[in-house]
């Protein structure tokens, strides 16, 4: 199993399971001892993981990975929620994209588009959509992050300006209840804005964010119009939601 892979594998189980050991990644990998713990050393220094003696767990909940390592994990699976997304978006749309590297995706995907309209926190999201001569961009103002991301009273303030058709809502953690979880308060602030200004709010979140745990809670998955993932949800949130309007799309070819 190639590097790449096996720190996948190893951050699904950590945020399953909560902990395992360096046998059981051994036992799963088959690969020697002294490669695992070497994986797990370097996506300790990575914040990925927390290093235990024995094993791995998940990182603390008030920790959020490296962004460019976020961006490596689960690049296919956000790539086919993209896509799934920019079918939704008709031509001439107006689009809010969250921070996060799932909306990046679906900027990618939007390439193509139609006089669209997109309004943006994200200067990696702008940048990937100047590419297309056919769209209009306005960037939020505020505190620029090291990831590209604004934030802030002031990217509030920018956001409650507008009404979109659609926004595509990015987010760190799902738990079984059905709360949409976050790392900074300040970045959920500006995801309420979204939420207030879209017409229609897609939550777009690979299958790692389920059962993760957050500290900053936004609001509950009932509130957005569809969710996309690339999964089955798991059975306890497929029951909160089995009485709700929220559309599920499965997005996994």
């Amino acid at each position: 199993m190639k590097q790449a892979n096996r720190h996948k594998r190893i951050i699904e189980l950590v945020n399953q399971l909560g902990y395992v050991s360096t046998e059981e990644l051994v036992a799963q990998m088959n690969v020697s001892p002294q490669t695992i713990r070497r994986d797990l050393n370097e996506m300790a220094e990575n914040n990925l993981i927390r290093r235990h003696h024995g094993g791995a767990a998940a990182p603390s909940n008030t920790e959020n990975s490296d962004y460019t390592h976020r961006k490596q994990f689960f690049s296919q699976e956000k790539n086919a929620i993209a896509q799934q997304v920019a079918k939704l978006i008709p031509n001439g749309a107006s689009v809010f994209l969250d921070i996060g590297t799932t909306s990046e995706a679906v900027a990618l995907a939007l390439l193509s588009h139609k006089n669209l309209k997109v309004v943006t926190n994200n200067l990696n999201a702008a940048h990937i959509l100047m590419k297309n001569p056919d769209c209009q961009i306005t960037v939020a103002g505020g505190n620029l992050r090291s990831d590209g991301g604004l934030i802030g009273e002031e990217t509030v303030r920018f956001i409650n300006q507008f009404r979109l058709d659609f926004g595509i809502l990015g987010i760190s953690a799902v738990d079984l209840d059905g709360s949409m979880l976050d790392y900074d308060y300040h970045e959920v602030q500006v995801k309420r804005a979204l939420m207030e200004c879209s017409r229609q709010v897609l939550l777009v979140t690979d299958h790692s964010k389920f059962s993760r745990n957050a500290m900053v809670r936004l609001g509950n998955v009932k509130e957005v119009n569809y969710l996309f993932t690339d999964t089955d949800l798991p059975l306890e949130l497929q029951n909160h939601l089995s009485q709700s309007d929220v559309i599920v799309k499965i997005c996994n070819e």
